[in-house]
């Protein structure tokens, strides 16, 4: 075989392998596209201790009968947490059995705040964890801490877990900055937890809304504030350039006694007196910046416990809310 036909024999092979590797790319060109998404699941609006360890306020009495009166190596220390063995005054005649779960708690005192006009609010009630019961004896039982969101004291009240039904994640439409009252019940965020006053997603806050104003769990609620009002810095509205209209040009070039920087005037011609900005705010309606959004955890006669779900800034404690 002499050089040029295996030239041919090569360039005839190449332009074959160049045709059916072109017809394929057409054929994949013309196929369908399957875009594969994420798989829709639901989820619940918050989980853990944003859940068992919520806390709440309420306005009636609580049961104190039942409590933790020791722990295992109490002697070397005084907080007890996960895993953990502690003693509880519950026997065997209080009906407690081997495999019950409790729920821990600490009543903290009442709740006063300026930040209400319900005046008290009712007791407020740390819920610390869960322990579960390992053994029945005849004067205590013994319990091992399944779940501590803080350091177990004794003293602290036990008792049935409560069951929460959690609000189920729902797709929304964006948060509306601009959005209208909704006239339904309006209250105030007055605390939250863990002593927090600056607050963003996630977090567990408490609101003097309750069943009193019809609020379940599972509404959603519109934090707010009145437009220029709640930031930590408390503007005095005073202007920053001093109100004249002359002695702002230089020596040498003076064009004449008025600057064209001087402050705003009123009346039609500009020959009243000056427009301050705390001035041009009066005489307007209400305005409100919406902050964010929360979702409603557990509700008592005053109150309800909420987490906050959506944010536009932060949010604080005093801000307004409103049932949507």
């Amino acid at each position: 075989m002499n050089f040029q036909s295996l030239c041919k024999r090569l360039a005839a092979s190449a332009f074959a392998a160049l045709f059916v590797f072109g017809a394929s790319a057409l054929a994949q060109g013309t196929a369908k596209t399957t875009v594969i998404g994420p798989t829709d699941r639901s989820f619940r609006v918050a989980e853990g201790s944003n859940v068992q360890c919520a806390g709440y306020v309420q306005s009636g009495s609580m049961d104190t009968s039942n409590r933790l009166v020791g722990a295992v190596n109490e002697q070397d220390g005084w907080f007890y947490s996960q895993f953990n063995y502690v003693y509880l005054n519950m026997g065997s005649g209080s009906g407690v059995k081997p495999g019950d779960v409790m729920s821990v708690v600490r009543p903290r005192g009442q709740v006063k705040t300026r930040w209400t006009k319900k005046g008290d609010l009712g007791m407020y009630v740390q819920e610390v964890g869960t322990v579960e019961v390992v053994r029945v004896k005849s004067d205590v039982s013994v319990a091992r801490v399944k779940m501590s969101c803080d350091n177990f004291l004794l003293g602290d009240l036990v008792r049935p877990v409560e069951v929460r039904m959690v609000p189920m994640f729902e797709k929304r439409p964006a948060l509306d900055l601009f959005g209208d009252p909704s006239g339904k019940a309006m209250g105030r965020l007055f605390m939250a937890r863990d002593n927090q006053e600056v607050l963003g997603r996630e977090q567990v806050v408490y609101v003097d809304l309750g069943a009193e104003d019809n609020v379940t769990i599972g509404d959603y609620l519109t934090v707010f504030r009145p437009l220029g009002k709640g930031n930590p810095f408390e503007n005095d509205e005073d202007e920053s350039v001093a109100a004249r209209q002359e002695g702002y040009q230089s020596f040498e070039y003076r064009g004449g006694r008025f600057s064209n920087q001087s402050a705003r005037k009123s009346g039609d011609n500009a020959r009243g007196k000056v427009v301050t900005t705390e001035e041009a705010k009066k005489g307007r309606p209400a305005l409100r910046q919406v902050v964010g959004e929360l979702v409603v955890l557990n509700v008592k006669e005053k109150v309800a416990t909420a987490v906050i779900v959506r944010t536009a800034q932060e949010i604080h404690t005093g801000d307004w809310v409103e049932v949507q």
